[in-house]
């Protein structure tokens, strides 16, 4: 049996882009490891979730915690760095914000998991942080400065296959209703960069039969995402089409042109 680490950056990542990974490979009998660098202190809070003299960070701990036990994570520590919130915001600033962290030295309290756990695998994200949020770039930063103080074996980065975000996109507003076209907005292609163009990635990670799970662990985080969310509120098919492929890239065995996704993260 293997040990993954999966490093995020706030409670309720390791559910969107990761969510059924982690669960087949819990399932699977793997040790999973699930680090997160902030506690997500600055995430906009659905109104009556965050009781009178509370501290957001404190109650997404604990979502976190509920998530991980619906995905059958073994392990969850947080790094303890502040959530610097969106690129351009002043809480950016702060001297404590994960963006401003030193990379070695968050990369050696890192890489302190990962020789403990004698960690087969890392997952961090892509270059970009999947959609250019500070704490996201600096989680792809210190995971390989941490994977190269642990010497960790293999890295993956977690992303978005962009160019079926946008033909999924593109074939979803051809059936709409003109209620649903705002919920799917037209894109251009030529300015669209979240995520990976699908010729850089290496794994494409099957997890159709899992959807509900990843519900059910993004429910955990009531203070984000609520009973009338978006994303809780797409049809099953809906909900499968944007979450039921998960994808990843190996930059040490790029992928040849025309040749398949490898489908696991594991004895590939």
């Amino acid at each position: 049996m293997s040990t993954l680490v999966f490093f995020h950056a706030h409670p309720d990542d390791e559910c969107i882009g990761s969510g059924g990974s982690i669960a087949l490979a819990a399932d699977a009998g793997h040790r999973v490891v699930l680090v997160v660098a902030t506690r997500g202190e600055h995430g906009s809070v659905v109104p009556g979730m965050l009781p009178e003299g509370n501290q957001l960070g404190i109650l997404r701990i604990g979502e976190a915690m509920k998530a991980a036990e619906v995905l059958g994570i073994d392990r969850v520590e947080f790094l303890g760095y502040v959530d610097s919130g969106m690129m351009g915001e002043s809480t950016n600033d702060d001297p404590y914000a994960f963006w401003r962290a030193d990379v070695d030295s968050a990369g050696r309290r890192l890489a302190a998991i990962l020789v403990e756990e004698q960690a087969d695998v890392l997952v961090t994200y892509d270059p970009d942080g999947n959609y250019g949020h500070p704490d996201h770039i600096q989680v792809h930063r210190v995971g390989y400065r941490a994977a190269e103080f642990a010497q960790t074996p293999v890295v993956y980065e977690m992303t978005m296959n962009r160019d079926a975000m946008l033909e999924a996109m593109t074939a979803r507003r051809a059936t709409a209703t003109p209620e649903e076209l705002e919920a799917f907005p037209e894109i251009d292609p030529a300015t669209f960069t979240m995520g990976t163009p699908e010729a850089e990635i290496t794994h494409c990670i099957d997890v159709t039969a899992l959807t509900e799970r990843k519900r059910a662990a993004m429910r955990c985080h009531r203070s984000q995402i609520s009973d009338d969310d978006f994303f809780l509120k797409l049809s099953d098919e809906d909900f499968t089409m944007a979450f039921g492929h998960e994808w990843y890239i190996d930059r040490s065995r790029p992928r040849a042109e025309g040749a398949a996704f490898l489908t696991s993260l594991l004895d590939d």
